[in-house]
């Protein structure tokens, strides 16, 4: 992505992570951290850079998850607890002490394990469109999608011992992530943004291999349910009303599960889809400022 920049960090032997940091970091306003949904990169925020209310409130830093975006490893399997930490060094690097996290799906559940790993540094969580529970019965009880199932042909497909250096995803891949994220009625640009981008991302040998591990964390990640009492920090838990992979119902059982939060709340936003800071900016903007402006004081 032509905005990010890179920083080196030592967490697996060494990892260049890529950060997005629209506006010039002024350490009197207190910092969001943005974490990406599978597959997409620290683009999937442009509306909250956008948002000058937004950005005169706090500082924006979106942290590219390993395997997504221009984020680089020599390792070829990682796990979401590697991100979190990944991330977390990244904001050392960057002289930032405390953050408030946002993490949209797959990011939810980063935002937790940053919480969990470093509470000293968390400021406070905000989970969006997300599930805290593995690939499980339970969930798919509740409407939620059947992401193992699902992902398992992916990862067959992307599964090879041969080098594959003209690879990138197809069309029906790209259409597949978009219709379950922005909803199959988005505007055609945002489409074609992401149908371009996705390919880009993911060229070439090392590209089919990082979508790959991407897939595998997704669908076989392990579930949080038994560590939410370990979170001590407020939580807002941001959940659109038609989001299409993780139900209002889960989420619903879910924020009741952080006993050790001083403020555990769910706010719904009518309409929304899964990758809701996209699909509802405003409302996302404004919650975010209320929250932030509250716990930061």
């Amino acid at each position: 992505m032509p905005n990010t920049k890179t920083v080196r960090v030592p967490h697996l032997g060494g990892i260049d992570a890529a950060y997005q940091m629209p506006h010039p970091y002024d350490p009197k306003k207190p910092t969001l951290v943005l974490v990406n949904s599978f597959t997409t990169s620290s683009e999937l925020y442009q509306k909250q850079y956008a948002n000058k209310q937004l950005t005169d409130t706090m500082n924006l830093l979106a942290i590219e998850l390993l395997g997504h975006g221009q984020t680089r490893t020599r390792r070829e399997n990682w796990t979401y607890w590697d991100t979190a930490e990944m991330n977390l060094q990244v904001l050392d690097a960057l002289n930032i002490d405390k953050a408030f996290v946002l993490g949209t799906s797959q990011g939810g559940w980063i935002t937790v394990r940053m919480a969990l790993l470093r509470p000293e540094k968390i400021a406070g969580i905000i989970p969006l469109g997300t599930s805290l529970d593995y690939e499980s019965e339970r969930t798919r009880q509740l409407n939620c999608w059947d992401g193992f199932n699902l992902l398992k042909p992916l990862v067959a497909k992307w599964t090879t011992n041969q080098s594959t250096p003209d690879f990138e995803p197809d069309t029906d891949y790209c259409d597949f992530l978009i219709d379950i994220g922005f909803n199959k009625d988005c505007p055609q640009e945002v489409r074609d943004y992401w149908r371009k981008t996705i390919k880009e991302n993911y060229r070439g040998d090392d590209g089919r291999r990082r979508i790959r591990m991407a897939a595998i964390n997704l669908a076989e990640r392990d579930g949080l349910h038994l560590r939410l009492a370990d979170v001590r920090c407020p939580v807002m838990w941001l959940h659109g009303t038609k989001d299409v992979v993780y139900s209002i119902a889960n989420a619903e059982q879910e924020i009741k599960l952080f006993v050790n939060s001083p403020d555990a709340q769910l706010v719904t936003v009518e309409g929304g889809a899964h990758f809701l800071s996209a699909s509802h900016p405003q409302e996302v903007g404004q919650a975010l400022i209320n929250f932030v402006t509250k716990y930061s004081k």
